[in-house]
């Protein structure tokens, strides 16, 4: 009975059809990522923090103040940022957004822990941070940027941002699943 299954033409077409739907189900959902996590570590800008003036080194007749036509501080400095929340998968970290000494913006993403996944990507975009449901599908309703697909689902990662994005239309930034059109975690994106 069983050779007689196995020479059945209508057996070797199931046979393929379940080989090819295993293959596609494997590609598409790639299941092995949710048990494998990719850590990057690239290295971050040092933005220096203006410390208040203390009263020991501080008094009225202090030359080392500058002059009111001095330029400021020309290193870089930190112009948006904003802390991860949750969607679809466990997101935490920090997101924020870099003017380097040369004038250019990258997003720098400090100790960020989400899910793997397959086809994620980082995107500036102008939609609201909502927590829960109701902001897991919104990022891809508006205007939004794409700046690559994740480095790593661990650790810290920069992106360039191309100069013609302009942020005053960009509030946040999503770590965006396209396969599923699902964010996996945003930070909404405040003026530092």
């Amino acid at each position: 009975m069983a050779s007689r299954l196995l020479r059945a033409p209508l057996t070797w077409v199931a046979v393929t059809v379940l080989a090819a739907g295993t293959a596609f189900g494997l590609y598409w959902f790639q299941p092995w990522k949710l048990v494998t996590n990719t850590e990057v570590n690239e290295e971050l800008t040092v933005v220096a923090t203006k410390a208040p003036p203390s009263a020991a080194n501080s008094t009225p007749d202090d030359s080392s103040t500058p002059d009111e036509g001095s330029a400021p501080d020309a290193g870089p400095t930190i112009v948006r940022s904003g802390e991860f929340i949750t969607h679809e998968h466990d997101t935490s970290g920090t997101a924020r957004i870099i003017r380097t000494a040369d004038g250019k913006l990258r997003l720098e993403l400090v100790g960020l822990a989400t899910s793997n996944g397959p086809d994620l990507r980082v995107w500036l975009t102008d939609q609201p941070v909502r927590s829960g449901e109701a902001g897991w599908h919104v990022f891809d309703d508006g205007h939004w940027v794409e700046l690559g697909r994740l480095k790593g689902n661990r650790g810290d990662q920069a992106y360039d941002i191309p100069a013609e994005v302009d942020l005053d239309k960009l509030s946040s930034v999503s770590i965006w699943c396209k396969r599923f059109a699902v964010s996996f975690g945003a930070a909404p994106l405040a003026a530092a």
